[in-house]
């Protein structure tokens, strides 16, 4: 079926009326002043304001307006799917085909040019092959360590993690896209852990 002007608009509109259901998917990072844990509309708007703001950390071959698009995408899926949290206990090829379904049915409320155009830019950051993907993955791993230091532990001291447990599940998939950014982070939370009082 092809698109006229109104049912289009009516399309992206309701895409978008969609979209705000993020708002009201809660996340496992609390804020940086504590107050409260995010929701994953501010996690997406957040990492696209470190991609602009730490662009110069990225590859040669990184487009950054593309990460952009990648990071204020990639996570619509979990309006249907929940947040699934880096730490927590979940299945992760069911988390996958959860995310893959709600992938169908979101990015399919839109027209037919933006709905190839815009799950096109989604899969190329869930298959993070690409240097653009593999940095916008980098900062999506990258943000909430960031986060967890500023709230004093955050998500780590709530699911009991380990430093090496964040090397191995985080660091690893930062240092990909970002080396940089992982050693400064490495340093940061090595600092954390040897000021924690051991219990």
């Amino acid at each position: 079926m092809s698109d006229t002007a109104g049912t289009r608009l009516d399309r992206q509109i309701a895409f978008l009326n969609e979209a705000d259901k993020l708002k009201s998917t809660i996340r496992a990072t609390e804020l940086c002043d504590k107050s409260r844990y995010e929701n994953s509309a501010e996690h997406s708007w957040h990492l696209t304001l470190y991609a602009l703001v730490l662009a110069d950390q990225a590859g040669p071959d990184v487009d950054i307006n593309l990460v952009i698009k990648m990071l204020i995408l990639h996570d619509l899926v979990e309006i249907d799917a929940g947040d699934n949290p880096i730490f927590g206990d979940h299945d992760i090829a069911d988390m996958e085909a959860q995310e893959q379904a709600a992938a169908d049915r979101i990015f399919g409320l839109l027209p037919a040019d933006l709905r190839v155009e815009l799950r096109t830019i989604w899969e190329e950051f869930e298959a993070a092959e690409t240097p653009s993907a593999k940095f916008a993955k980098s900062l999506d791993r990258f943000q909430p360590p960031m986060q967890n230091l500023k709230s004093g532990g955050g998500s780590w001291t709530d699911f009991n993690v380990t430093e090496a447990q964040i090397h191995e599940r985080v660091g690893a998939k930062i240092n990909i896209g970002a080396p940089a950014l992982w050693d400064y982070a490495r340093d940061l939370i090595a600092d954390f852990f040897a000021a924690r009082p051991r219990l």
